[in-house]
């Protein structure tokens, strides 16, 4: 199975985690021994939105805040990638090109942001589409998608199955800014109701998850 896996930078990186990415590696090691082939991509998290609002207060533009962002979540997949030794690819992918070069190794794919004006869930929300991957999971910081904003209502109820047409109703933007920080990035969503890729957002605080979501056991919020 072709398997694209998005790390949330609010997991491992807010604060840095390194027993949390340890734990990734182990268990991306496992998946690729049982023959799935990987493509993780790691956001910055905490650290990135830092830097953006430095960059902002240097009024720099947009960009180029989104330029030193994507500099930041690949130091993040730098970090995942030496730990994974000889399973990973040797590099932070940079390109496409970089992800089907490494695919065609054999190897675990590891990558931070890709270029200025989308997010890192849009980047696995692509990758996905051009591999035809099987799966896409999002490792975040909740349980799943709610129907509203469980750090403000605490009544919030967790869904369990969501059809890729009511996605964008249930969140607060629309459209790519700099630093933009809910479940899911809105233009990801665009790309995934065209590709239809199956996705599972589960909660990234336990790398276990991510087995959890391959075996197809009833965790998170699945997306079809």
């Amino acid at each position: 199975m072709r398997i694209i896996i998005r790390v949330g930078g609010s997991v491992v990186g807010s604060p840095p985690d390194a027993k949390l990415l340890m734990q990734y590696a182990d268990i991306l090691k496992d998946l690729k021994l049982h023959g799935h082939e990987i493509v993780v991509v790691v956001g910055g998290g905490a650290f990135a939105r830092d830097f953006i609002e430095l960059a902002q207060e240097m009024e720099l533009n947009e960009w180029d805040q989104d330029e030193v962002a994507i500099s930041v979540s690949r130091v993040f997949a730098q970090l995942l990638d030496k730990r994974l030794g000889d399973a990973g690819c040797g590099i932070v992918a940079t390109s496409i090109g970089d992800v089907t070069r490494c695919l065609k190794q054999w190897k675990i794919v590891v990558m931070g942001g890709l270029k200025p004006g989308m997010t890192t869930d849009a980047v696995a929300a692509i990758i996905a589409e051009r591999i035809k991957a099987d799966l896409l999971i999002k490792a975040t910081d909740q349980d799943g998608i709610y129907d509203k904003d469980p750090k403000k209502y605490p009544e919030a109820k967790k869904l369990e199955k969501l059809e890729f047409g009511n996605l964008l109703k249930l969140f607060e933007s629309d459209k790519h800014k700099a630093g933009i920080h809910q479940i899911l990035d809105p233009e990801a969503v665009k790309i995934l109701q065209k590709s239809r890729t199956k996705t599972v957002i589960v909660n990234g605080f336990k790398a276990e998850n991510l087995l959890r979501a391959v075996r197809g056991e009833k965790i998170g919020t699945i997306i079809s």
